[in-house]
């Protein structure tokens, strides 16, 4: 594995030597630079060429947000981004930084270090092989097209990791109130999984909401897994509802894909459809081919559109995915699916 340069901004003295502490410690990564607040960071970046960067969302001066605005079209790079439990995390998501980290807040300095070594060390790693600016938030609104009488009592599930805060956003955001009940995992703490459904639920045509245990899935609607639960589809006399439950992480992660996939597999069969969009690892992927082998439909997010071609890959190369295409391309296709 190449030595990932990093370039380290917070303007916490005593915090960045924590994060540096800890990433060094990692024999695959080498902090070049640090940088104190985003004027000293846009004159590292030049000098060092960092592979990632570290940003802190707050900073005097220039936040984090309106800095990656401006650096993004002219220096392109992986961003991890470190931010309390804020929505403004989004607006860093949507500026171009590929992943977030939750600062931590009640730690004592043992457990803080554990966290930064796992947690922290292992999203740099990811985005060292992310591919910056393959997501651009394309202007317009619902696609052509309407869904069948026949398909409106079907179910949607997505699942989405590094990346996929936006990646689910860009298909969500094509979708009209006449689509089936959507379920959605994307790997993420919790806290902001609230926030996140709540901030789709105002840019999108369609409802969105955090998902609780006893929620229908209703045509229009999307459900989002809580961030510290595992969310399983049920079937309730003819109602499909969900089970948010259990905090064991399956895949090192909760929630996780595959819990989703299989549960949409066993309870839904056939009448159900799968998207597998960008993240690392394999999570979701065996999780789409029992949806595939109940006679699901299943769509697979291509590699030139992916922040990292992870998951989707996985599930590509076990047969997984019955249709490959671009991002932008897959709304359009459930449409086609689904429709008239």
């Amino acid at each position: 594995m190449r030595t990932i340069k990093v370039l380290v901004v917070d303007d916490s003295v005593m915090f960045r030597s924590l994060l540096v502490q800890c990433l060094q410690a990692d024999p695959n990564i080498k902090v070049v630079a640090q940088a104190g607040n985003p004027y000293e960071a846009r004159d590292m970046i030049v000098k060092y060429r960092p592979d990632v960067m570290t940003l802190d969302v707050e900073m005097p001066r220039m936040n984090g947000i309106e800095f990656l605005r401006k650096l993004m079209p002219q220096y392109p790079l992986p961003v991890v981004v470190m931010s309390a439990l804020d929505s403004k995390v989004f607006d860093a998501m949507e500026a171009g930084a590929v992943d977030f980290i939750n600062k931590p807040g009640q730690m004592n300095r043992q457990q803080l270090e554990n966290f930064l070594k796992t947690e922290f060390v292992t999203k740099v790693k990811i985005a060292s092989t992310a591919k910056v600016g393959a997501l651009k938030r394309v202007a317009g609104g619902p696609v052509a097209g309407s869904i069948s009488e026949a398909a409106k009592n079907r179910i949607i599930a997505i699942g989405a990791s590094t990346g996929g805060t936006e990646a689910i956003f860009e298909v969500v955001r094509q979708f009209k109130r006449d689509i089936p009940g959507v379920v959605v995992v994307q790997h993420m703490p919790p806290g902001f999984t609230k926030m996140y459904a709540e901030r789709l639920n105002n840019q999108c045509t369609v409802a969105v909401k955090e998902a609780r245990t006893g929620d229908r899935v209703l045509p229009g609607q999307v459900l989002i897994a809580p961030g510290d639960r595992q969310m399983r589809l049920v079937k309730v006399g003819d109602d499909y509802q969900v089970e948010c439950k259990g905090m064991e992480k399956v895949n090192g992660h909760c929630p996780s894909v595959d819990v989703l996939f299989n549960s949409v597999a066993k309870t839904a069969g056939r009448q159900a459809l799968g998207i597998i969009l960008t993240g690392m690892g394999g999570d979701g992927a065996k999780g789409l081919l029992e949806m595939r082998n109940a006679g699901a439909q299943t769509i697979g997010e291509d590699e030139a559109s992916c922040v990292v071609y992870g998951m989707p890959k996985v599930a590509y190369d076990l047969g997984a995915v019955q249709y490959q295409m671009a991002l932008t391309a897959i709304a359009g296709k459930v449409y086609s699916l689904l429709g008239r």
